[in-house]
């Protein structure tokens, strides 16, 4: 039987995907996912109207350009293309760093692109790229000949480079996620693979720069018309020594305040070891881009990307997928009054997320949307940021590296200052790290409202140190009381896993009665028959907010772990709850529970749609609001595009625990209150399938 009308309007062939430019479905090959990235940019970034723009505009001949921009408003025709793009399949390198050329190496490659721009009157700028190499050219006409000159970026929509004399004012934009995940790999490349750098260096070398950047855009923000940019670098300035050794001269000033500022960051004798090339190159690259305005999420996932292949460790440091992340984040839905502390933070992925969540309240109560921000509006929600992370966003870890990166990931973020500390939270308040001190008087046990954490977990980097084991309830033996609970026997453990005391640890960090938890559980610890006295120990020190399963997707993608998680919320009970519960008995009360099966990705990291029965990726019309740049201002509109439709449950179950908490709401205090022992009669079972 054949589809009906409606069925094709809604649905695509697998392995076909819809055209950024026309809308129209096209064949998903290794190219074609290299030109949508560039099709997303071009009107993303530079400001080009889709109505502008065709895919394989034919130049006569054989030859036809990738990507063929148009004079704003002009009929398609050979004599109004102002702008071409060749586009090549990225290099299959997996998660290696790919050794990026510069203009010489890359000059038969570039043969067809010069070869057309000659050809062609009207083409002024031109772009080879394979997705992960960008080469810009610029067409120079002389008297007795042609030349096409590199050029550091294109300039944006209907400007050329020589619209602005003065580079150091020229136009920063808000980057497209895809496109600055891309730019920091490029960048981390640069480094490694042309520098020789081992990876590590190379990270840190990268994120010395991303400070110097976040350090110029924050004197944008206090110094308003006083401030002078000194992150820049002209178009043609990174292709010429002088214009690098220039560079070089902003960028070592910029950092030298960066470490008297961010004391508790660098030592002060950190140094910019990168060749005048690779500087330039990465000063090139990153000047573009309004980091301030980029979404939050956006710069999170682009920084984890180069933390995941250079920190990733080997005690259990699996950093936690983004979709868990934030269904994590929105569940707890921390309010701007409550602290929240990770005590295994690693690169800071639960805080970052937390002020993307505020960020996003913050905009909503003023009725605001990243973009269509005044300055005053912009300042206003980014200084209520920072206030509220500087006094509430809590981090701890024991690895210094990582402390590191979640500091400059906060930073990068917004945060100006961070509260992450070098302690071992297992040996909390005890220890002798360097930040116990501060963490001690600032975050004492029993103090935080809000905790979201993904401890390091596994039998096989047990906790043995005796020190530690003495502080725990959970690391001693336990026996049955023949009543249905169990007693501490006195009897210490030679050695526990580390989840099992976190569990223990972060409770005993929330303030009695109100603070609340969400934690990364592998499934023994709710489900094992051994794990029984931790369960009802848990279930005697708090009320179960939710219960939510993952998939083993959620984590062998990402983190290359195959085990099943689930993610456990809590609220601490307090005391006189609980002595309320040894003379009255346990009352029944709800729980959320849900099955997540999908989280928007398989097994290798592949993106996940949802499909019809017979195999068809469903597609649904979805609203923007896209700017352009039209006559040298920036214009809206609101363009109706079709999309695929991600199929992840987290989103689903986010919005499902949001309906049950209006539902108990609405409940009498007495149905609703009682918190103690959850039993399967009174469970709320939510389905999100």
């Amino acid at each position: 039987m054949g589809k009906n009308k409606k069925q094709a309007e809604n649905t695509i062939a697998a392995g076909y995907t819809l055209d950024y430019v026309s809308g129209e479905p096209i064949k998903e090959t290794k190219k074609e996912l290299v030109r949508q990235r560039v099709a997303r940019a071009l009107i993303h970034e530079y400001g080009f109207s889709p109505e502008d723009m065709e895919l394989d505009f034919s130049i006569g001949g054989r030859k036809k350009v990738d990507v063929a921009i148009f004079h704003h408003g002009e009929e398609h025709t050979i004599e109004n293309i102002s702008r071409a793009a060749i586009c090549r399949p990225e290099p299959n390198v997996g998660k290696n760093a790919v050794r990026i050329r510069d203009f010489d190496q890359a000059a038969k490659d570039l043969d067809e692109l010069e070869s057309i721009m000659q050809e062609v009157e009207a083409i002024k700028y031109g772009l080879w790229t394979n997705g992960l190499e960008f080469f810009f050219l610029e067409k120079e006409k002389k008297r007795f000949e042609t030349k096409c000159n590199p050029i550091g970026d294109w300039p944006m929509a209907e400007e050329s480079v020589g619209t602005k004399e003065v580079f150091s004012d020229a136009h920063t934009r808000v980057a497209d996620n895809e496109m600055l995940k891309i730019t920091f790999r490029r960048c981390h490349n640069f480094i490694h693979g042309n520098e020789g750098m081992p990876k590590d260096a190379a990270f840190w070398q990268f994120l010395y720069l991303i400070f110097c950047k976040m350090h110029d855009e924050n004197l944008r923000a206090k110094q308003r018309k006083a401030w002078k940019r000194r992150f820049w670098a002209g178009p043609k300035e990174q292709f010429d020594p002088k214009g690098r050794k220039e560079i070089r001269g902003r960028i070592e000033e910029l950092f030298t305040e960066v470490k008297k500022q961010y004391k508790n960051i660098f030592r002060g004798n950190e140094e910019i070891t990168l060749s005048d090339r690779a500087l330039a190159f990465i000063v090139s690259e990153l000047a573009k881009y309004d980091f301030t305005r980029t979404d939050v999420d956006a710069k999170g996932v682009a920084y984890q990307e180069l933390v995941g292949v250079n920190l990733r460790g080997d005690r259990g440091q699996y950093f936690t997928p983004r979709g868990v992340v934030k269904l994590v984040v929105e569940m707890l839905d921390p309010k701007e009054n409550e602290t929240l502390l990770d005590p295994a933070c690693g690169t800071g992925g639960f805080l970052v997320a937390t002020l993307a969540h505020m960020l996003k309240k913050f905009r909503d109560e003023q009725d605001t949307s990243p973009g269509d921000e005044t300055s005053t509006e912009f300042l206003n929600v980014h200084e209520r940021l920072k206030e509220y992370a500087a006094a509430n966003v809590f981090g701890a870890d024991f690895d210094p590296f990582l402390i590191r990166a979640a500091q400059m990931n906060m930073v990068l973020a917004g945060d100006g200052r961070g509260h992450i500390y070098n302690i071992n939270s297992l040996e909390f308040p005890l220890g002798h790290l360097a930040d116990l001190t501060n963490a001690k008087k600032e975050i004492p046990l029993g103090s935080v409202d809000i905790i979201a954490t993904n401890p390091p977990f596994g039998s096989d980097i047990p906790i043995t140190d005796k020190h530690i084991l003495e502080q725990y309830e959970l690391a001693h033996n336990w026996e049955s009381d023949g009543e249905g609970g169990f007693r501490n026997t006195g009897v210490s453990k030679g050695s526990v896993a580390p989840e099992i005391l976190f569990i223990e640890r972060c409770i005993k960090w929330l303030k009695p009665g109100a603070g609340r938890m969400g934690i990364v559980l592998p499934d023994g610890v709710l489900g094992n028959p051994a794990a029984e006295y931790i369960r009802w120990w848990i279930m005697r020190e708090t009320q179960v907010l939710a219960s939510v399963d993952l998939p083993v997707e959620a984590f062998i993608a990402e983190a290359n772990v195959n085990i099943l998680t689930s993610l456990l919320f809590l609220r601490r009970k307090s005391d006189q709850e609980k002595r309320a519960e040894v003379l009255g008995g346990i009352e029944e009360y709800p729980v959320f529970m849900a099955v997540a099966d999908k989280v928007g990705f398989d097994r290798r990291g592949n993106k996940l749609y949802k499909r019809t029965p017979d195999g068809e990726e469903i597609v649904e019309p979805r609203q923007h609001e896209e700017k352009f740049r039209i006559k040298g201002e920036w214009v809206k509109r609101v363009l109706t595009r079709k999309e695929k439709v991600e199929d992840n449950d987290l989103p689903v179950i986010a919005e499902k625990y949001r309906e049950f908490l209006a539902e108990l709401d609405g409940l009498t205090p007495a149905k609703k209150k009682s918190p103690g022992r959850a039993k399967g009669s009174a469970n709320k079972k939510v389905a999100v399938r």
